[in-house]
């Protein structure tokens, strides 16, 4: 491409390879930024859960830092994020999807299902933040919400109309970006 002042530009990575390797990032990067906003403001705290794992073999570097080598999951994980907010538990599981009228139930593994029974059953506030990446739609949807939709449909994903439906749009801001607390205190009445 040629700009003004003879200057050249070439795109050598226009046919690149899509890497989902860091799928979901963007929405955990919105997710931690307005997390860390309501801590700063003192609103609540919530934060995302480490993944567990054992360290195999790590080796010291030339610099004298310790660098993993070799390390696999020591147990699976349960969701994304959890915390407190006005004395009440929180627990949920963000997931992107670039599918625009369905998501995937595959993207929730049968592990992390079961920990959202038991958040569910103990009266904790759980749910599930959805970005439908293609169409730029970000909602809640609730726990209960996503476990009776399983009970009852045995289906492999679940309709976006049921997720307008049943869900809450969460609306782009600057600061906090994904105001969902707004759409907590609405849902739980808090």
């Amino acid at each position: 491409m040629n700009y003004p002042n003879g200057i050249k530009k070439q795109f050598n990575n226009i046919n690149k390879e899509i890497n989902y390797k860091n799928r979901g990032m963007d929405l955990e990067n919105d997710l931690n930024i307005s997390n860390q906003y309501y801590i700063e403001k003192g609103i609540a705290y919530i934060y995302k859960k480490p993944t567990p794992i054992k360290v195999v073999k790590a080796e010291f570097n030339q610099n004298g830092y310790r660098v993993i080598k070799e390390a696999y999951y020591s147990e699976p994980s349960t969701t994304d994020y959890n915390g407190i907010y006005k004395g009440n538990y929180i627990d949920y599981e963000a997931k992107e999807t670039k599918n625009k009228t369905k998501f995937p139930i595959s993207n929730i593994h049968a592990h992390q299902i079961e920990h959202i029974k038991h958040i569910v059953k103990e009266n904790g506030i759980c749910f599930l933040i959805i970005r439908f990446t293609t169409i730029n739609k970000t909602y809640l949807l609730r726990g209960i919400d996503f476990l009776n939709y399983l009970n009852k449909f045995k289906a492999s994903s679940i309709p976006i109309s049921f997720i307008e439906t049943h869900g809450e749009l969460i609306k782009d801001k600057y600061l906090p970006r994904i105001d969902y607390l707004e759409i907590v205190d609405k849902l739980w009445r808090l």
